[in-house]
């Protein structure tokens, strides 16, 4: 019995020990052996591109979104921002329309089919030789976007992901955690990108070219992950652009991100199997094993997370007090993260209780996802994350 409980205790921890620090490790000590990424100056000629922005019922912060971008320096002549409004029901195609005469195009669909089915529907009007990906929340700073364009001088680079900056406010102190795992997946990104490729790309801010951007993809699935599958699939490269960076703010809730981690990990589970071919080290090389590190060794973490629980109980059974004590700290983590749920909007959260709540409902997501891939669930309508606007 003993022997199983450490088996039970070892699967979940060996899973994370390797996801969030062997495989980062490994990842530092190929790249000492790669040259750095090179530094593009200005093409002679800056690409076309087409920003597209899916968006439903976005009237708070779409026309903000709008000057935000029409700000930024790219020349006018070689760009396209496109409004995907997916049957928005408020004032949302509205604004939008305001801003035509300024060029900014509006493509409304009378039908709600999620974030996926508005970027297919948009391909048809897409006139940029490289699509640009953003949300109606995200703030790009300014020259984030020439700085994502010039890395497409590299005829190998297929996509281009930029870096999320999360930020927030007092009311969004609850998610103060994910901040600090925004910055962790930035730099394994950074890690991935000096030795040759990420394996997901930002759904808040990421390019890719048209041929790649063009596949009708399935409506329940994630683009912005399967963007580097899809690259890779046609021999093309993806990194991650660290000076090109965007404003992400945190959701004001946790409630809010909790329900945005479990459509983002049910739609990443989804989006791996439907591209499980890209898994197999025989055909794609180093990349299967990459993704298999990145992506699926987080995710089986979070499946196997309760096994851990199961072999301390069995452990401490057995008199061994240090299974006892690790046993009471987690009761207690997870104790202050349910009720960091109940914490009073605009009051500052201690920092513990941050951790502990991102901690407990980052995993019950991902085991949640997990319940929904084994049950075939999909939900391609999505509600989007109501964000406040950027600062800083």
């Amino acid at each position: 019995m003993e022997t199983l409980a450490w088996i039970l205790v070892l699967i979940p921890v060996g899973l994370l020990l390797y996801s969030y620090v062997g495989y980062p490790l490994i990842l530092k000590l190929v790249g000492l052996f790669r040259p750095a990424p090179r530094t593009w100056s200005d093409p002679p000629e800056w690409p076309l591109i087409t920003l597209t922005i899916p968006c439903y019922n976005e009237e708070r912060s779409i026309g903000a979104t709008i000057e935000s971008l029409l700000a930024l320096p790219y020349p006018a002549d070689r760009r396209q921002i496109l409004i995907i409004s997916d049957a928005s029901t408020d004032r949302t195609d509205e604004i939008v329309r305001s801003f035509a005469d300024r060029g900014v195009e509006l493509l409304r669909l009378p039908v709600r089919g999620g974030k996926t089915a508005a970027e297919n529907a948009a391909a048809a009007l897409i006139r940029g030789e490289i699509v640009v990906n953003t949300d109606a929340t995200i703030r790009i700073e300014s020259g984030a976007l020439m700085k994502l364009a010039r890395v497409f001088q590299d005829p190998s680079i297929g996509v281009a992901s930029g870096r999320d900056i999360s930020v927030g406010s007092v009311e969004a102190g609850a998610n103060r955690g994910e901040s600090g795992y925004v910055g962790y997946e930035m730099w394994v990104r950074g890690l991935e990108t000096r030795v040759g490729t990420i394996v997901g790309a930002s759904g808040c801010f990421f390019a890719s070219r048209r041929e790649l951007h063009d596949e009708l993809f399935p409506e329940a699935l994630s683009r912005d992950f399967a963007s580097c599958l899809i690259a890779r699939e046609h021999g093309y490269r993806s990194v991650s652009v660290d000076e090109a960076r965007c404003l992400v703010p945190r959701a004001a809730s946790l409630q809010a991100e909790y329900r945005r981690k479990v459509r983002t990990m049910a739609r990443g589970l989804d989006t791996l199997f439907f591209k499980r071919r890209v898994m197999n080290p025989l055909r794609y090389g180093g990349f299967s094993l990459m993704l298999i590190s990145h992506k699926l060794g987080r995710w089986l973490f979070q499946l196997t997370l309760p096994l851990a629980g199961i072999g301390l109980v069995l452990l401490a059974a057995q008199g061994h007090a240090w299974a006892a004590v690790l046993l009471a700290a987690a009761v207690i983590a997870a104790g202050l993260g349910v009720v960091a749920m109940r914490w009073p909007a605009g009051k500052p959260m201690p920092a513990i209780m941050a951790i502990s709540a991102f901690a407990l409902w980052s995993n019950l997501a991902g085991l949640v996802a997990w319940l929904k891939l084994a049950q075939g669930e999909r939900n391609p309508v999505w509600e989007p994350t109501r964000r406040p606007a950027p600062t800083g």
